[in-house]
């Protein structure tokens, strides 16, 4: 997998808002003084007249996008994940979501991918935020082709949405052909639960950048004979619960891995269908009630356990 394009993950954002802006009417596109960073200066540039620079007004943003969801349009909000889930949460639970609003929401460099910036800029927080709230949809993208097709599904769908997506350029996994639905998880390895060839030791749920790392722990597993699917649990609210459901079942062993937070994430999100649902055997790969600090994404990734050595150790150890 080491010939796998890298590209910035905002990189697909930006292309989906590009090509939204040229197709509908409807959209605007608001940046709380980060536009560079969002890639939402693309936008400034060819659409003036579909762009606002709001300044670092994270509240006043998003409580601008949703006069203008009332008055029919569909405005993206784009800013740092962790300023947008955490200034502006009171306008988004109070006004976006309270109120069903069409706005979008992207949290741009977001787990520890901001790397130098430290831990005042590293959302690891923001998963467990969002999908607390009702009428949410919440997506966590893994490279930059699927944060282009979340971006446009989103635009798709009413309602609010949060689009979750980090800084540095990650290796490019989904092609052309990858299919995305808002809601349901996308088979990456193995044989899907429904198909009766399904035949697998342990199921990995990842989403992010650590759909990769899961890849390449399955590939190291199955030279051990050991058989591992893995599903890119991309849309974590509302979760895919039949897929969830119906593969840890077969399995009878849960690997979680994502860049967040132990507490609240993907993996408490799988955890809460699982024990409702189909008890089994289960572990997490995230950040272990930690915040960040500064250092490369790559350094940071090895402190925290965010490597394919470690979903791999966790596999092993339910064995």
């Amino acid at each position: 997998m080491s010939d796998l394009k890298m590209i910035p993950m905002r990189d697909g954002y930006g292309n989906a808002l590009l090509k939204l802006c040229a197709e509908n009417d409807k959209v605007m596109v608001l940046d709380a003084d980060v536009a560079k960073s969002t890639r939402t200066d693309w936008i400034k540039e060819k659409y003036p007249d579909k762009f606002i620079d709001m300044g670092i007004s994270e509240q006043d943003m998003v409580a601008t996008a949703s006069g203008m969801a009332l008055a029919g349009m569909i405005p993206f909000c784009s800013t740092y994940g962790v300023f947008l889930a955490g200034r502006a949460w009171d306008q988004i639970r109070t006004t976006v979501c309270y109120n069903v609003l069409n706005v979008k929401l992207a949290g741009a460099h977001a787990g520890l991918s901001v790397g130098r910036d430290g831990a005042t800029h590293q959302a690891l927080e923001d998963v467990a935020i969002m999908r607390t709230l009702p009428n949410m949809t919440v997506i966590v993208p893994c490279d930059a082709l699927e944060t282009e097709r979340a971006a446009l599904a989103a635009a798709a769908v009413e309602g609010p949405c949060f689009i979750r997506f980090g800084r540095e350029a990650v290796p490019v996994i989904t092609n052309e052909k990858s299919s995305f639905k808002i809601g349901k998880a996308r088979l990456v390895s193995g044989h899907d639960a429904a198909d009766a060839r399904y035949d697998s030791d342990c199921v990995i749920f990842a989403n992010g950048p650590l759909v990769h790392e899961a890849q390449m722990a399955a590939a190291d597993l199955a030279d051990e004979d050991i058989h591992v699917t893995v599903y890119d649990l991309h849309t974590v609210k509302p979760l895919d619960k039949d897929t969830v459901i119906a593969a840890a079942e077969k399995a009878g062993h849960v690997v979680t891995a994502e860049e967040h937070q132990k507490a609240g994430g993907m993996g408490s999100a799988v955890a809460e269908c699982l024990a409702e649902n189909c008890p089994v055997p289960m572990r997490m790969i995230a950040v272990d009630d930690s915040f960040g600090e500064s250092g490369s994404p790559d350094e940071l990734y090895d402190k925290y356990g965010l490597r394919a050595s470690n979903i791999k150790a966790a596999v092993k150890s339910m064995m």
